[in-house]
């Protein structure tokens, strides 16, 4: 089948999956049969979900690929507002499990064909009447398409107990409706050119909302037996942890300093030789003229009014620039908080500029101006600069970053 589609058809059942995600955004979704995981590899990038689990009775198959949902180095490096919790389980899903209540998405994609069917009732009852969820997408193959399938004998699968034809599977599921109090909408993937409508498609899909739109009260986990065994359980890094939290704000204020001081400095080397290039044709055009003409002052005092604006602008003074832009003190460039409070990412975190300057005066990793206002970074281009050891080759020059709290940042990342 995977000829005949375009997309292959389980990409096609992925995206659909995918699809329901982006649009109505769940917090908590199990995929009930995962098997390699696959799906929930792609789930896992959807910053809206905070909890993702997975089912599956097969436990060589979950734990052949269930690392590959692991935290990776970008996980740490821009963590998310809130952690992801993946949680895989072996066990049946015709048994309940309290684990498995209060989620916003079940999803079981062709997998109700694989049980028997007297096993069928066990497993409408534990997906809808136990767990309860807020909505359901279950896929199945639709017989009533395997006459148009090259080749196909029997069933599309050699562990497949039944496979229902159109009407068959909407029977099951208005049925369901009726019995737990959900609604249904009929659709699926995987259509041919000049194939007849009443067909339908390939895989048939039904997508279960419970009426009204509110999650059933779900028991107290503790009070129960638990039958399904944990097989991995892991907890990406989030702003929820204060420690996260604090480097993530530091590396942004850090960063954001160092690409306005630069861009700063480019700017004043810009008006310098623009200013140094004006005076040198006006130079050259007045080689013609009377030498007393020159004597007048005027070329005098056309110079000494470059060196007052360029003391006005890469100078201690910051009349030119305002309090919002970068200034020097000495052999350092001094970025205002408030202008770098203006930086969106950094505004995100820290919410005001006051809150900015209480966290920054409590962290070693960056030194502030006397007086709290601005990040003082030494400037790395002046020639007399001798460099600290602790600078590193790139050209960016120390953070002041601390010794200690770099490794522990290292170590974090290396787990």
């Amino acid at each position: 089948m995977n000829t005949i589609f375009t997309p292959p058809l389980y990409i096609q059942r992925y995206e659909f999956v995918i699809d329901f995600v982006k649009k109505n955004k769940p917090k908590k979704v199990v995929d009930l049969g995962c098997n390699d995981c696959t799906l929930l590899r792609k789930l896992k990038f959807h910053k809206e979900i905070e909890l993702l689990a997975g089912l599956d009775i097969d436990c060589a198959v979950i734990r052949a690929k269930m690392y590959e949902l692991a935290p990776i180095p970008t996980d740490y490096l821009q963590p998310g507002d809130h952690p992801l919790t993946i949680e895989l389980y072996q066990g049946s899903v015709t048994e309940r499990d309290p684990r498995t209540k209060g989620f916003d998405l079940v999803t079981s994609i062709e997998l109700i064909e694989h049980l028997q069917l007297e096993d069928v009732d066990r497993f409408t009852e534990v997906v809808f009447g136990y767990m309860a969820p807020v909505a359901a997408i279950i896929s199945t193959p639709n017989a009533d398409f395997n006459p148009l399938l090259p080749g196909l004998t029997g069933f599309r699968h050699y562990d497949h107990k039944f496979e229902w034809t159109k009407v068959e599977f909407q029977t099951w599921a208005l049925k369901v409706c009726k019995e737990f109090g959900y609604v249904v909408a009929f659709t699926g993937v995987g259509q041919i050119p000049a194939q007849e409508e009443s067909i339908g498609f390939c895989s048939q899909i039904g997508v279960f909302q419970i009426a009204g739109g509110d999650a059933r009260l779900q028991n107290n986990v503790a009070e129960e037996h638990l039958p399904y065994r944990v097989l991995y359980n892991v907890v990406y890094p989030s702003l929820c942890d204060s420690n996260i939290f604090q480097r993530t704000l530091v590396n942004e204020v850090l960063y954001w300093a160092e690409t306005l001081k630069r861009e700063w400095l480019e700017e004043i080397r810009g008006m310098g030789d623009e200013e140094s290039e004006q005076t040198g044709e006006e130079g050259c055009s007045r080689e013609g003229m009377d030498r007393e003409e020159s004597q007048t002052g005027e070329v005098e005092a056309g110079g000494r009014g470059f060196e007052v604006e360029n003391e006005e602008v890469g100078g201690e003074g910051r009349t030119d620039m305002g309090q919002e832009e970068p200034y020097r003190e000495g052999q350092s460039v001094c970025v205002p908080l408030v202008r770098l409070c203006s930086c969106p990412r950094v505004q995100a975190l820290s919410g005001t500029v006051q809150s900015l300057t209480k966290f920054l005066l409590e962290n070693s990793r960056v030194q502030l101006t006397n007086d709290g206002t601005a990040v003082v970074l030494v400037d790395s281009d002046d020639e007399d600069l001798e460099w600290d050891e602790n600078c590193d080759n790139t050209g960016t020059g120390p953070f002041f970053v601390s010794s200690v709290e770099n490794e522990d940042w290292e170590t974090e990342l290396g787990q």
